[in-house]
């Protein structure tokens, strides 16, 4: 299955004249925020021959002119205009400019510390690895952002997710902000621009085929967090709508973690519809994932800095796992109804 092509803006201004060793790809949309702080602890990498692509995605806060500001002052930094709001587009973007023989995704709202780029193009320069990546340390700026960060990097709301909370290197099915060789995403057609959300993980499902994807703690990069809970709902609800239709086209990759948010959002709503009728039996039906999110929560709130605002862990929880629960079924509806419409063409 190749996937969908998308437009392939051209570069401006260009790099220099010799080929660099590694790409750092940034995708960014309205990240006049934070943009500076990454490609500042991008910039800054040593030990490596580098050029950082970064593609703006249809930005209206000014990164825009932030951005083309920076690729003026600094010749290693390449801004590519791509209108197409969608993260797989602009990554194939970035791919279609990038000169290096290594390629390593950072976030825009992320920093990386130093010998970041160094480390990773180390490892996949052992051979046999198809992509390595680190530990996505949630970072949060505010008390309740710090609240959802200490969530995020607890074992206890992620469950399987190695690369929040994992110390030991490992084999996996899936790195966040990966690096992997050029030649292997050009050979796999870069990300699939049909799949909004997810797009990353239906990559390395592609890429597994190459080889192993490498989860090395070393390399860490530090993420901003949503700061809201309602942000962290949306950006959940947004996850859990793309997964149905990864799953479709890769279901070696399902596992039951990813089935229980469903599953809860089905129990939720069957506890709704009992309560208008029989309140105490709903009540009893929701007390143990109540009593959960409760025993949850306090064990987080331990590990939480000391201002952060330990009210907003059990918010946080319920956000991630019904937001993710509820956009999953959404994309269900979705996939059905492509196939109503397809059948009635």
């Amino acid at each position: 299955m190749a996937p969908a092509a998308g437009p392939r803006p051209e570069a401006a201004p260009a790099g220099p004249a010799t080929a660099p060793e590694v790409t750092v790809v940034v995708p960014a949309r309205d990240e006049v925020a934070t943009i500076g702080a990454c490609l500042d602890s991008v910039l800054s990498q040593e030990g490596v021959d580098l050029e950082v692509v970064v593609v703006d995605n249809g930005s209206t806060d000014g990164t825009t002119e932030l951005l083309h500001a920076r690729a003026a002052a600094d010749p290693r930094v390449v801004v590519v205009s791509n209108p197409v709001a969608s993260i797989p587009a602009s990554l194939n973007a970035a791919v279609a400019a990038a000169r290096g023989t290594w390629m390593v995704r950072v976030d825009a709202h992320s920093t990386i510390p130093q010998g970041y780029v160094a480390h990773a193009v180390a490892r996949l320069s052992e051979g046999g690895w198809a992509g390595v990546g680190g530990r996505k340390a949630a970072v949060g700026r505010s008390p309740v952002g710090r609240a959802i960060a200490a969530v995020l990097n607890s074992k206890l709301a992620v469950g399987g997710s190695v690369y929040h909370w994992g110390t030991e290197e490992t084999v996996v099915d899936h790195v966040p902000f990966g690096a992997y060789p050029l030649a292997l995403v050009r050979e796999l057609e870069g990300w699939d621009e049909r799949i909004a959300n997810n797009e990353d993980f239906e990559f390395d499902q592609r890429a597994r085929a190459h080889g192993e994807l490498l989860f090395d703690p070393r390399l860490e990069i530090a993420w901003n967090v949503r700061e809201t809970i309602g942000d962290l709902w949306r950006q959940y609800r947004r996850y859990g709508r793309g997964k149905p239709a990864v799953a479709l086209r890769h279901p070696e990759g399902i596992s039951p973690r990813h089935l229980a948010p469903p599953a809860l959002v089905v129990w939720l709503a069957l506890a709704a519809g009992v309560a208008v009728r029989r309140p105490g039996l709903a009540a009893a039906a929701v007390a143990p994932y109540a009593l959960a999110v409760g025993a949850a929560s306090v064990a987080i709130a331990r590990t939480a800095p000391e201002d952060a605002d330990r009210r907003a862990v059990p918010a946080a929880l319920v956000a991630m796992q019904v937001g993710w629960g509820l956009g999953f079924w959404e994309g269900v509806r979705d996939l059905v109804g492509d196939v109503v419409r397809d059948r009635l063409r």
